[in-house]
């Protein structure tokens, strides 16, 4: 029995798909409405038998657009057609903010947008409440009853929106809740809070948000923020440290500005550990730190003089694309100011610029601060040249403090320049402060002609004469012995309105010890007697021979605690100063032992086991040559009792920075010469050097009374 198999396939054919290049250049446009689809069957058997071919009816023409179908329309799945072909919701975005790093903020949603035909008049009465003045709560309780609609939801919080003195805000608010005809939601607290918060009243706001946690109310991100900012204007780390914890335990995200305000509030508090705890544990948590929490590291750290930690936000801001802008570049050079790198700082003022940002006033200010304070005098000057060439703003702030920087560096054309530059701007006139840094660079100078023509000047301006440039001027006056014009300068400015402090007081101090005659420190006293009549008698005191020694220390004891802290080593060393004028060495030596004994010179002895020296860096001259006097005593003692010394023996003036600075060296070096003391100047400026064997030598030839009187 033969078995016979067969085999039936049916093919699909269409003209137009049988040659796609033949028939896209020679068919007819009409083509392809006149194709046609013809369905074959062909059968197939192990026998010979003659095929059939079959053909199938003509079926309905595809039209063209199912024709161009897209084949992903086609071949794909028909839940991925549906999403593929389906519009995407739309979402708009602010191409100038970037997107927000924290992404469950728990806010208060936002009520779908319906048009209100009452806004018109409610902000008209809202206008009405905001110009309004009242004495009392009651007149503006009035105020409120006349509101031209009912206070719904809706009207009352778009009132309570537009009010913008605090007062009215949290009267408005406390009226509203009385009412009681809705619920209230936390909207309408955070709107009370934001108010209240620009008017510093973190007291209502606490309370406001201890009412909502009791009624129930919950508080979200904005509330916590606004919490937390509020008590860091007002200076209460403690309570803003404390919400801040309070919202950390409910589980809410703070945002990047409760983030940034609560690392300044640490910040503040000197808290450097817990800044950078919370810093790490925020970027774990998917928070990216913007440039306000980086400029808040830079500060924390440029105020510790922390050079590492400044290091530390530069390499972080790389390593997270956050790219610094003028307040961040501000912060970070002062910081470099306060750590003592002029260098870094001016490579980082030239990434600034490379940058393409502009730098302001505060950038111009920090730079001349910290290239006066390194006394980078050209770097400075070229800087000021570039500030004319690219018109960069310019400030009073800015101009005096190029002043003060040609003050303490002594330049004193560059400064007369400046000075002339800044008459000549129309919106930089000099003022006082300018006027001061002149005064004070002509009397470094010793130029009392010129500070005088410029007091005169000043007094035309109608430029308030300070204290600081009455100072000034009367220590220029005092050095070139012009007393009577420094008694005219001395009234005139308190004439008008000058009030002598303890920075003049010392000046006219250190006048009188400059005095030849008696007629000119009575005159000069005079003018102490004005400013303080208990230094003045204090004086008359301790110049007086029959005083005893305890009643000195008495009265020393009263005359420095009433004597400002930056004030009582030099009224200590104008005392001893005048006590030396007058002859009165051992008075001398009783003073400068009650400034040791009261803490007035720290420092004063170092010794190590190779070394001994003596600090004279901080004293006057007549006290440096007292100090000098009282350390060869003591040392006279210690070889009558044959007691081990070091092998060398260091004194050190130091040597002034100022141009103008006379400093201590060759006065202490004249009164070294006039012992005949075996110290020598050392490869070091104002360091003097002697051996032990050579000072030995000369304690035990020279000083054999002192050595005796001391026995």
């Amino acid at each position: 029995m033969a078995t016979v198999l067969s085999t039936s396939v049916d093919v699909c054919f269409n003209p137009q798909y049988s040659d796609t290049k033949k028939h896209s250049l020679f068919s007819k446009p009409s083509s392809l409405r006149q194709s046609r689809t013809r369905k074959l069957n062909i059968s197939c058997s192990s026998t010979k038998q003659p095929k059939t071919l079959e053909e199938e009816p003509v079926t309905k023409t595809p039209s063209l657009s199912e024709q161009l179908k897209p084949l992903s329309a086609t071949t794909l799945r028909q839940e991925q057609q549906t999403h593929v072909l389906s519009k995407p919701k739309s979402v708009w975005v602010n191409p100038t903010r970037p997107k927000r790093s924290v992404l469950s903020l728990q806010r208060q949603k936002r009520s779908a947008y319906s048009y209100n035909p009452q806004i018109k008049d409610l902000r008209a009465f809202a206008q009405k409440l905001n110009s309004s003045g009242f004495t009392e709560k009651s007149e503006f309780l009035a105020l409120l009853d006349e509101i031209p609609h009912p206070p719904d939801r809706d009207n009352s919080l778009l009132v309570l929106n537009s009010l913008r003195e605090w007062q009215k805000t949290h009267i408005f608010f406390d009226w509203v809740k009385a009412k009681n005809l809705f619920p209230m939601e936390t909207i309408f607290y955070n709107v009370a809070m934001k108010s209240l918060r620009f008017g510093r009243q973190f007291q209502l706001i606490e309370a406001m948000a201890l009412e909502m946690v009791e009624d129930g109310v919950e508080l979200d991100n904005i509330t916590y923020s606004t919490i937390i900012t509020c008590a860091k204007r007002c200076n209460l780390y403690d309570k803003a440290i404390e919400w801040f914890e309070r919202m950390y335990k409910t589980g809410l995200m703070p945002d990047e500005v409760t983030y940034s305000a609560i690392l300044d509030v640490y910040s503040k508090s000197g808290k450097v550990e817990e800044v950078l705890s919370l810093y790490e544990r925020a970027v774990a948590t998917g928070w990216k730190p913007d440039a306000i929490a980086f400029s808040v590291l830079g500060k924390m750290f440029g105020e510790a003089g922390d050079y590492d930690g400044i290091r530390y936000v530069l390499q972080e801001m790389k390593s997270m694309d956050v790219k610094p802008n003028v307040v961040v570049y501000n912060t970070l050079l002062e910081a470099m100011g306060r750590a003592g790198k002029p260098g870094l700082a001016r490579s980082l003022f030239n990434e600034m610029l490379e940058s393409g940002l502009a730098p302001n006033e505060k950038t111009l200010t920090a730079l001349v601060k910290i290239y006066g304070k390194a006394r980078w005098a050209k770097d400075a000057l070229q800087l000021w040249e570039e500030m004319k060439a690219k018109k960069w703003p310019m400030d009073f702030i800015l101009y005096n403090t190029l002043l003060n920087m040609c003050a303490d560096i002594g330049l004193e054309e560059e400064a007369e320049r400046l000075f002339d530059d800044m008459k000549e701007s129309g919106g930089c006139k000099p003022d006082s402060f300018s006027y001061t840094a002149m005064l004070n660079i002509y009397g470094s100078g010793g130029k009392a002609e010129k500070a005088m023509k410029l007091f005169e000047e000043m007094l035309e301006a109608g430029v308030q004469v300070n204290v600081m440039g009455c100072t000034c001027l009367v220590q220029c006056l005092g050095k070139a012995k012009r007393i009577d014009d420094l008694v005219s300068v001395f009234e005139t400015s308190v004439q008008r309105g000058v009030k002598p402090d303890d920075r003049l007081c010392g000046c006219l101090l250190s006048v009188m010890a400059l005095c030849e005659s008696g007629e000119d420190a009575e005159k000069v006293m005079g003018c102490l007697g004005r400013a303080n009549q208990k230094l003045v008698a204090f004086v008359k005191l301790v110049i007086d021979e029959k005083t005893e020694f305890e009643t000195v220390k008495e009265e020393f004891k009263l005359v420095i605690n009433g004597t400002q802290v930056e004030a009582r080593r030099p009224f200590c060393n104008c005392l001893i100063d005048i006590c030396r004028g007058k002859k009165q060495q051992e008075r001398a030596h009783e003073l400068l032992y009650l400034g040791t004994l009261f803490g007035l010179y720290p420092g004063l002895h170092n010794k190590t086991v190779k070394e001994w020296s003596l600090d004279v860096r901080s004293l006057s001259v007549g006290a440096a040559e007292t100090a000098l006097e009282e350390w060869m005593r003591t040392l006279a003692n210690i070889v009558k009792r044959q007691e081990d010394l070091p092998e060398v023996f260091l004194a050190q003036t130091g040597t002034g920075t100022h141009r103008f600075s006379q400093g201590l060296a060759n006065s202490f070096a004249s009164h070294l010469e006039q012992l005949a003391a075996p110290f020598k100047p050392s490869d070091r400026a104002g360091v003097f050097v002697a051996t032990k064997e050579d000072l030995v030598s000369w304690l035990e030839s020279k000083f054999p009374p002192l050595v005796a009187s001391q026995a």
